[in-house]
């Protein structure tokens, strides 16, 4: 047990306000910090943001995608006194991360193994679908790509005891296609990777059938030749790997082989696609070929786990690295106890809109009873509306951002923004106060006042916030709200300002 007080402050808002400390219990409800290229999202509020977690003790997770996040963390870990916490990920290094070995160690069962890899594999396969034409949104092709996962990891296992990406990758590639007969046995050495493992897998039930059917009396026996169905039946009980069996020839036999090659070309790409991108160097390496000497628990002992596999450098599969090891690290954080172990960890992302995937909203709900700060930092609202693409987006990524209870806004020339963070902030009666001036045959003046609705900060506002550099005197402004307390005035937000240099 850590001990670590909820109410320990990270950010002091300052001697005028109401409320004027920001604490770890603000931290693990969730950040949003918006602001504009050049705006100091990053250099300001967001840096200010990372040494305050570092000096906490924050365990962490950090995504990147731009080549330079590795050097401005190390600074940041370095100037925090946390340097030898730093767990750096990257091509050619020497830290390895074998999902498919931590899955199957953290799984309950042969079942939960299974479901804990599909869901994984699904997850980021999801995330990096093209948003078009509502294909997201389409519960066939979901159900389509989970039964695929799903029979194909059975079948896996089922041949050769183990998984590898290896073996998927070449069992999709290889299911026949309508029409298409398998070789006969006598052409053993012909076969493809997906006949060879149905091969063996029927070889290894068969083998565990005759195992029981030796251990059966000869009342058993007799009585089950009078009743095939009953010998069936206690089979499947007896012998589950039958069972299992019998549904993977069925699936693929008898409904993915005769699917139109339309439909099934969808399916295969989607699956194939992402297990040939995980076996090309560097990620095969990182992620599939070695046993693991680091894993996401050691962000609950204070470690900062670091993916160096920037997106502008290495695209699609870089992305596709970090949200699998990104979902995997989450549902760890989830299930730790924290009654045994209370450390507060961090998960950041700049440029968060490349990271998102359909269980964060889900995943932020319960972040704060997990202790995990998320922070996102993003330019603006567009560029989640086409990360969650599909029907609905923009109430995707408003339920999201509801789930992260304080947002920092700085200079922005995004209107849509802009708007949403002048209505969160709300309004208030505020007195208008009038003067006019008569000019009849004397002049005469008058005055009136009248309390009139507003809004508490114009949209327009936030296009004029400093956004330091030397003409600014390094000074970045930002108004940051905090939903549900009142931090000055009685109202719920604060224009705070962050130095770039100290």
């Amino acid at each position: 047990m850590n001990n670590f007080d909820l109410d320990q402050t990270i950010l002091d808002l300052g001697n005028s306000a109401t409320n004027p400390y920001w604490t770890i219990r603000n931290a693990v409800e969730g950040v949003q910090i918006f602001g504009g290229i050049g705006s100091g999202k990053t250099s300001g509020s967001g840096k200010k943001l990372a040494e305050k977690y570092l000096k906490a003790n924050f365990g962490g997770l950090v995504l990147t995608v731009k080549p330079d996040e590795k050097k401005e963390w190390i600074k940041y870990c370095n100037d925090a006194g946390r340097l030898n916490d730093l767990i750096i990920v990257e091509p050619g290094g020497d830290r390895f991360f074998n999902f498919l070995e931590y899955e199957t160690k953290f799984s309950a069962s042969q079942s939960a193994i299974t479901d804990n890899i599909v869901q994984v594999l699904k997850t980021v396969i999801r995330a990096g679908e093209e948003k078009d034409a509502g294909k997201s949104d389409d519960a066939f092709w979901e159900n389509a790509l989970d039964l695929l996962i799903f029979n194909v990891i059975d079948l896996c296992k089922l041949a050769y005891g183990e998984l590898s990406v290896q073996h998927m990758y070449d069992i999709v590639q290889t299911i026949p296609r309508e029409n298409e007969k398998l070789l006969p046995e006598s052409e053993i050495g012909k076969f493809k990777a997906f006949q060879k493992a149905i091969y063996l897998a029927h070889k290894k039930v068969k083998k565990l059938i005759d195992a029981w059917d030796k251990t059966l009396t000869k009342e058993q026996q007799d009585g089950f030749d009078l009743d095939p169905q009953a010998y069936e039946k206690e089979m499947t009980i007896r012998v589950p790997e039958s069972r299992l069996y019998f549904f993977l020839d069925q699936f693929f036999m008898d409904g993915f082989k005769n699917l139109s090659e339309k439909t099934r070309s969808i399916i295969d790409f989607s699956f194939s696609g992402f297990l040939f991108r995980l076996l090309r160097e560097p990620v095969y390496s990182l992620f599939c070929r070695y046993n693991s000497n680091f894993t996401p628990d050691d962000s609950l002992k204070g470690k900062i786990i670091l993916l160096n596999l920037p997106v502008k450098l290495y695209h699609k599969i870089g992305r596709d690295c970090q949200i699998m090891f990104k979902y995997i690290w989450q549902r760890r954080m989830e299930q730790r106890d924290v009654n045994q172990n209370d450390r507060p960890v961090f998960l950041w992302a700049d440029e968060a809109q490349n990271f998102l995937h359909e269980h964060d909203a889900d995943f932020q709900a319960t972040a704060r009873s997990s202790r995990v700060a998320t922070v996102y930092i993003s330019q603006n609202l567009p560029n989640y509306y086409a990360s969650m693409g599909g029907e609905k987006s923009a109430y995707k990524v408003k339920s999201f951002l509801g789930t992260l209870n304080t947002k920092i806004f700085h200079a922005n020339a995004d209107i849509e923004t802009n708007e949403y963070a002048s209505k969160l902030i709300g309004e208030d009666f505020i007195v208008d106060k009038t003067e006019s001036i008569n000019y009849n045959d004397t002049p005469s003046f008058g005055s009136s006042t009248r309390k009139q609705l507003m809004r508490l900060v114009r949209p327009e506002a936030f296009i004029q916030l400093k956004t330091g550099s030397p003409r600014n005197n390094h000074a970045v402004e930002c108004i940051l709200h905090r939903q549900g307390d009142a931090i000055q005035n009685g109202y719920s937000f604060k224009l705070l300002t962050f130095r770039q240099k100290q």
